[in-house]
């Protein structure tokens, strides 16, 4: 009986053993197409230039650039630099067109839709294309202007808040 006992406590052992030098269970990767959530902020600073218009609110042009910084989300580089060039026509069309460049010169094209670019302002933006591994990228994300400060005349500097969207490589439209 003792000589059943000790082999059934040394099989338990041996199956512990083997069972905790198993691999985990492997993560299957995403679909290729499949939408990837991402999160992050963004700082920007640069010039904008007004022309008066009819209705008392100035009709704009800014050029901005600073970083991008994604702090959640796979599948994209963490840092950027970002630039974007806009038109605002004093009533409220608001329109850029972005890049995002990351370290290696890869980049992600964005269109830019929303208000006026001042604190607490949203903006909305759709992945319209990209190139190297961003190639077929499509998507959107959005983020609120926490704060937009002009510093002098012309120069103004923000960073906005709550950076969030989901993109795809190769797959279809929305």
């Amino acid at each position: 009986m003792k000589t059943v006992l000790s082999l059934m406590a040394a099989a338990l052992v041996v199956a512990a053993a083997i069972a905790a030098q198993a691999p985990a269970a492997v993560q299957q990767a995403p679909a290729p197409d499949a939408w990837r959530n991402f999160e992050g902020s963004l700082s920007a600073s640069g010039q904008r230039q007004t022309l008066p218009t009819e209705s008392g609110r100035p009709a704009a042009t800014v050029q901005l650039s600073g970083p991008v910084a994604i702090t959640a989300g796979e599948g994209l580089s963490r840092a950027f630099r970002s630039e974007a060039i806009g038109f605002d026509d004093g009533a409220g069309l608001t329109v850029l067109r972005g890049v995002w460049t990351d370290d290696r010169g890869d980049r992600i094209f964005t269109r830019l839709n929303g208000e006026t670019v001042a604190s607490g302002r949203r903006i909305a933006a759709t992945i319209t294309g990209g190139t190297g591994r961003y190639a077929g990228i499509t998507g959107e994300y959005s983020f609120e202007w926490q704060y937009v400060v002009e510093a002098e005349a012309g120069t103004i500097s923000g960073r906005a808040i709550g950076l969030r969207g989901r993109y795809r490589i190769g797959g279809g439209g929305k």
